[in-house]
């Protein structure tokens, strides 16, 4: 999506594609095992901030991997999304009382509890936010010692079955789209990773990062068909308005891409990344 607006229905409409994308990425991050290894003492919760939490997706994955007594701080500037969560959650082994708090992450970031927190995470976040907001966020968590799990990062990559030849240059001005201002200032788009792992090992963090990638098969069923439409839809509104001229030939893309897509398969690149101090 090209904006810092996401509504509730696109969010649950990704939701189990993210979780299928994030349990692969667990395995080769050894998730379970460095969670475990860094878990508070005995009768300590869990504490976690959720950055930019949406409608809870982040903590329905995470919480039941964490276990045992937790609480969470989820923030959002939305609103509406807020008054969609509970004020505690439970599963097999977790219990999660949760706080909300309304916020512009732009503007208010430093407001927050780091100090208190244990964890910092956020999904799908970092592509958004320009360097110097990711500066401000790595001292945060340097001065706290914060551990960080950042998961759905885009990476750029878009790799379409079957390919197009409009495929490329709709990508590269969607890219560039990408790297507009979402409010907090010029995007890193699919840099955003890179340049969190440099800042993060330059402060002395243990960094461990594994691909997330979307898998997008039509043939697996309708969500995946409604997913790769929604995508084209948005990918196609943003490649236009970076480069109008090229409107009618994106539309036109866009018309073929949906014809493609009860058949068609999409593989979109995400990275994951564990921050340890």
């Amino acid at each position: 999506m090209s904006d810092r607006h996401f509504t509730a229905a696109w969010l649950q409409r990704r939701e189990p594609f993210d979780t299928a994308a994030r349990d692969e990425a667990a395995k080769h991050l050894h998730l379970a095992a460095r969670l475990h290894a860094m878990a508070p003492p005995a009768g300590t919760p869990w504490r976690v901030i959720d950055l930019g939490c949406g409608t809870g997706a982040n903590l329905r994955w995470l919480a039941p991997r964490l276990g045992g007594a937790q609480e969470w701080l989820v923030v959002d500037h939305d609103a509406a999304l807020l008054r969609e969560w509970p004020s505690t959650l439970g599963g097999p082994g977790f219990e999660a009382t949760i706080v909300r708090q309304q916020a512009d992450l732009a503007l208010d970031l430093e407001m927050l509890p780091w100090h208190a927190a244990h964890l910092v995470t956020a999904s799908a976040l970092l592509d958004l936010v320009s360097e110097g907001w990711l500066q401000r966020m790595v001292r945060l968590a340097v001065t706290a010692r914060a551990a960080l799990l950042f998961t759905l990062s885009v990476d750029g990559r878009h790799e379409w079955t079957p390919p197009d030849p409009m495929d490329t240059t709709v990508g590269r001005l969607f890219a560039e789209h990408q790297r507009r201002d979402k409010g907090f200032g010029p995007a890193l788009g699919a840099r955003a990773v890179v340049t969190l792992q440099r800042a993060l090992l330059g402060s002395g963090y243990r960094v461990f990062s594994a691909s997330s990638d979307w898998w997008i098969d039509s043939q697996h069923g309708p969500q995946a068909g409604a997913l790769q439409r929604a995508l084209v839809d948005g990918i196609a509104i943003a490649a236009s308005e970076q480069d109008p001229p090229s409107t009618a030939a994106v539309e036109a893309w866009r018309q073929r891409r949906h014809a493609l897509a009860a058949t068609g398969q999409l593989r979109v690149g995400h990275t994951d990344l564990l921050a340890l101090p």
